[in-house]
């Protein structure tokens, strides 16, 4: 007997958030329940080493509904969030994560609007970020500023991983060829109608939060060196803004050498050598980023690698041995070629 396919597909990655499970399941349960269609919940467990695995089996075994992914190791947010997507069986996938701060609630809303308006996206836009820190709302704006500034217009300003996608939406994205997209701004990209649905961000329900200063920032220069060649340009008028600078100085330097007012000294030689240092140095490092980049795609490496999905062996579930999905059969054997 096959099970029908669900409405509805909600996916949610997580890395050791045993402190938070039971919340998501009572809020989000109460919500997907109250819809009246069929749904399922893809709890995408990112190599977590605190109690989430055996939290989320206990889950399952009351809920039917929720399916339960394993990576074989820690492979980043948003890699667990492209495993899910690709392997949610429902019409329309919502993506959300587990801390809570995105409501739950609000897909009923997205739900509707994508219905109700014949849209494949909808994006949850932070309309109150208040209860956000005032560094982190800073460097939020700035970043999506930045985005909209290389990227577009088409990137929705303050909007995060909550969002819903139509099956076409999702389809799309399994074309794509990137092994590691960051989805904030591949998704805009695609050009499916869209539409927003706002909400106010909540502060994280309980344990710690998993995207550091560090984590930001490399978001970020991912973001920007997968999406636009602008540093390079920048790099570029960098060096040229060098030659120039350079230039004035040879010709000021050969002017007070005819006006025989030459005096001995090392301060222009030592700033001269430290601004061309700098340029050269900043250069090669965009560049570097973009080479790494090149190097990645070259190697073909899949992002993650699925351990279990309890939708495979339902008897076994998430502690059971460990089938690999015909996807990664694929992915693995493109690697290796």
């Amino acid at each position: 007997m096959t099970t029908p396919e669900p409405t509805l597909s909600v996916v949610v990655p997580m890395f050791n958030e045993e402190s938070v499970l039971p919340l998501l399941a009572r809020r989000l349960r109460a919500v997907l329940d109250g819809l009246g269609e069929a749904y399922e919940v893809v709890a995408v467990d990112d190599g977590s080493t605190d109690g989430t695995p055996a939290g989320l089996t206990a889950l399952r075994a009351g809920w039917p509904q929720l399916r339960v992914l394993r990576l074989r190791r820690n492979s980043g947010h948003q890699a667990a969030l492209i495993a899910g997507l690709l392997r949610a069986h429902g019409r329309y996938v919502v993506s959300i994560d587990a801390d809570l701060q995105d409501p739950p609630e609000t897909i009923v809303e997205m739900l509707r609007r994508a219905r109700a308006d014949d849209l494949d996206i909808v994006y949850g836009v932070r309309a109150d970020r208040s209860r956000d820190t005032r560094f982190k709302r800073w460097t939020a704006a700035g970043y999506y500023r930045l985005m909209r500034r290389l990227v577009g217009k088409q990137v929705p300003a303050q909007a995060g991983d909550f969002r819903l996608l139509s099956r076409a939406a999702v389809e799309a994205l399994r074309e794509l060829p990137e092994r590691s997209p960051v989805l904030r701004l591949v998704v805009p990209w695609l050009g499916f109608p869209s539409g927003e649905v706002a909400y106010r961000r909540q502060e994280r329900a309980a344990g710690r939060t998993k995207y550091p200063l560090s984590r930001m920032a490399g978001l970020a220069a991912e973001s920007v060196t997968s999406f636009s060649a602008a540093p390079l340009r920048f790099a570029t008028w960098l060096g040229l803004a060098g030659v120039v600078v350079c230039g004035v100085l040879v010709v000021v330097a050969v002017l007070a050498w005819l006006a025989g007012a030459t005096v001995t000294g090392w301060p222009s030689l030592y700033v001269a050598i430290l601004f061309l240092g700098a340029v050269q140095l900043l250069c090669l490092g965009l560049l570097g980023e973009y080479v790494a980049r090149i190097y990645t795609a070259v190697q073909g490496r899949p992002a993650y690698f699925v351990a279990t999905d309890s939708a495979v062996d339902p008897a076994t579930g998430p502690a059971g041995p460990a089938p690999r999905a015909a996807e990664d059969v694929v992915e693995l054997a493109d690697s290796l070629r």
